[in-house]
């Protein structure tokens, strides 16, 4: 920041940066806007003097020179969830270093999804969209297309729409393959209710991998093994105490999400068992309380997916071209619980 007279700081200006690159005022908004006619030497030229004055861009500016609210909406099931957090912990950072605002739509009951549409179609405060874990329904598509309004989706993929998903499927494989590698043949499954009003389909992409992993282990999968229910923890610990009581039950549990994972240890310690000597957990996502836990999970890249669907979306509203969507790999981190 630049001194004024008695020693008060004074915010930089674009004029500022504009004498201090040597560039005209139009050159510093068009680096600043991405408009992709300048010259490189020239844009680093800016940026550098950007960075040297500490300018930081009226996003009220920008927003009347480009047209836009420069803000995006973001629709989020159970946005206090630990995966949900991590998520949007990586699309904030992106969308803040591009100078736009946030807007958040939560989402714990249908009425709510419902409620959360119908205020961006009333509102349309926001230059685009991204929704985690939720398929558009067809209304709901017709109305962001009726509006022109750029989507992308996370966590779940939409047909026509662009959007960052895990191989879910391999995911459930990897985790039934440490417990079969382990020894176990009777493993047990924990996840989300398919019928779920919200749709959510990682969990069966999951349970599809266990089953698959399974059958090529020359082992029919087994339903009286399963058991599903809406997400929560204090959920998957009822389910998880029906599994684990009776001569029957399994020597280990593939839990779809390490939230589930920590009712399915609830569960185990409640009934007097011992993990991982009479029930091995495993989990997935690799959320902190994971290792807090000594969960053994299969980690996901769930920072970086939410940074990756908001390049996509910051693509769309500024006209670049939309960045590969690679993602790190599925691992499996082994802890204490197996």
């Amino acid at each position: 920041m630049e001194e004024r007279a008695g020693g008060r700081q004074r915010t930089p200006t674009i004029r500022d940066v504009a004498r201090h690159a040597g560039v005209s005022v139009a050159t510093v908004s068009r680096v600043l806007n991405d408009v992709p006619v300048v010259r490189s030497e020239v844009r680093d030229r800016v940026r550098r003097s950007i960075g040297e004055l500490g300018y930081r861009p009226s996003s009220t500016a920008r927003s009347l020179s480009l047209g836009r609210s420069q803000a995006v909406g973001v629709v989020a099931p159970f946005f206090t969830s630990p995966s949900v957090v991590e998520r949007l912990r990586g699309v904030v950072e992106r969308v803040g270093e591009r100078g736009y605002d946030l807007m958040l739509f939560g989402v714990e009951t249908p009425e709510q999804r419902v409620d959360a549409f119908g205020r961006l179609a009333r509102l349309a405060h926001v230059d685009g969209l991204l929704v985690i874990s939720l398929p558009l329904h067809g209304d709901e598509l017709d109305a962001v297309r009726r509006d022109d309004l750029p989507v992308v989706t996370l966590d779940v993929a939409q047909p026509g729409i662009p959007g960052v998903v895990i191989d879910d499927v391999r995911g459930g494989e990897l985790a039934t393959r440490h417990l079969l590698a382990k020894g176990h043949r009777r493993i047990g499954f924990i996840g989300d209710v398919p019928s779920s009003p919200f749709g959510f389909t990682s969990s069966e992409r999951r349970r599809a991998g266990y089953r698959a992993a399974l059958r090529q282990a020359g082992l029919a999968p087994d339903a009286a093994l399963e058991r599903v229910g809406p997400h929560r923890r204090d959920e998957a610990r009822t389910l998880a105490a029906s599994l684990l009581r009776g001569r029957g039950r399994p020597t280990a549990v593939f839990a779809a999400s390490d939230t589930q994972a920590a009712g399915v240890l609830e569960a185990a310690r409640a009934l007097g068992l011992d993990v991982p000597g009479d029930v091995a957990v495993i989990g997935f996502d690799d959320i902190k309380v994971a290792a807090l836990l000594g969960l053994t999970t299969v980690r996901q890249p769930l920072r970086q997916s939410g940074a990756r669907a908001a390049d996509l979306l910051l693509a769309a509203l500024e006209g670049r071209p939309a960045p590969e969507p690679v993602l790190d790999d599925l691992t499996v981190i082994e802890r204490q619980t197996t």
